[in-house]
């Protein structure tokens, strides 16, 4: 940061500022650990001198703290992949079913905005497309924080709720589906060939809330990657050309993402093995009916808690697939 120049590319340069901010939140942690593991020892050698019951029992609760703080700070040591401290991209998607489903990826929205927001991320919404009646068709969100791919890799996959639907007069069950897509927001220092005659591109007028430029203006933007099929739309920006960029910085991140799939197929194809959980499958079933539970089909993590689930916590789902992972790359 001392270096001359440092600030000649401003983008650049608050991407050096929010990792040095990461890895100083990191000492400050650990120093922080340090000092309460010395307390903590403190209190036991105490309570084991001293015999008093009131004292042990304040020191086991020190103890059991002391123990969530270090996994939850063990956790954020191992997201050390490539891509994971970047932003996250992720998309909601509702399946068959029409406002039932819509209605399950609004509130889908909601839970990972409330996540986001208790983990200090920033949450832009880059592409908004609303349901007929209610809930969203479609929804793109920019989550902007250090290590935000790290952790919401791990929500990847298909979500399914099962309910009572407040959309049928008769009181019956429904079960609905939205896959959740997250993808790392890959920078133009990432190398991905794109050729602008392999690409198609429209503006049209945006919808939803945003102001008088939403029904006067051709501001959205839709880009169509014709090798790949990919697309992707912004309407964020009051500009044109600002969505522009934004839409392609996303088909940056996915073109580079299934050029990753491709690489892991083909390793797959030579190990003779198939990944436990394929793209886009279902991963977690949120049971609203006729009992109250959140499962996750990958790591058996469950809580009847399905209140706090949707309100945004989903730590222990997210830690446990994590983990998973990091014990199955270790064997």
């Amino acid at each position: 940061m001392a270096a001359p120049g440092f600030w000649d590319d401003p983008d650049k340069a608050q991407g050096v500022i929010a990792e040095m901010n990461a890895v100083k939140s990191s000492v400050d942690q650990y120093e922080k650990l340090q000092v309460e593991y010395d307390d903590t020892s403190m209190m036991t050698e105490l309570a084991d001198e001293e015999g008093d019951d009131e004292l042990a029992a304040e020191t086991a609760a020190s103890i059991r703290s002391l123990l969530a703080k270090v996994d939850e700070f063990e956790l954020q040591l191992l997201l050390n992949q490539p891509y994971d401290k970047l932003n996250a991209i992720l998309e909601l998607h509702p399946g068959a079913g029409g406002t039932e489903s819509q209605d399950w990826g609004q509130m889908l929205l909601r839970m990972y905005t409330r996540w986001s927001e208790k983990h200090g991320f920033k949450v832009e919404v880059l592409d908004y497309l609303p349901g007929d009646e209610a809930g969203i068709k479609s929804v793109t969100l920019l989550i902007k924080g250090f290590n935000a791919y790290g952790y919401l890799k791990a929500e990847k996959g298909v979500h399914r709720l099962v309910r009572i639907s407040p959309f049928d007069s008769s009181g019956r069950r429904h079960t609905s589906f939205v896959s959740c897509d997250v993808v790392p927001e890959i920078k133009e220092d990432i190398e991905v060939e794109i050729r602008t005659e392999d690409l198609k591109i429209d503006t049209y007028r945006a919808t939803g809330a945003g102001g008088q430029h939403i029904n006067t203006t051709d501001s959205a933007v839709r880009i169509t990657h014709l090798p790949s099929g990919v697309v992707v739309t912004c309407q964020n920006e009051r500009s044109q050309i600002k969505n522009r960029e934004q839409a392609m910085t996303m088909l940056r991140s996915k073109l580079y993402e299934r050029k990753l799939q491709e690489q892991q197929q083909q390793l797959d194809e030579i190990r003779g093995d198939q990944s436990d959980i394929a793209w886009g499958s279902q991963i977690r079933s949120y049971v609203f009916h006729p009992y109250s539970m959140v499962k996750d089909h990958r790591t058996s993590v469950e809580t009847g808690n399905t209140g706090a689930v949707m309100d945004g916590d989903l730590d222990a789902f997210i830690d446990g697939y994590l983990r998973s992972q990091i014990k199955t790359e270790a064997e």
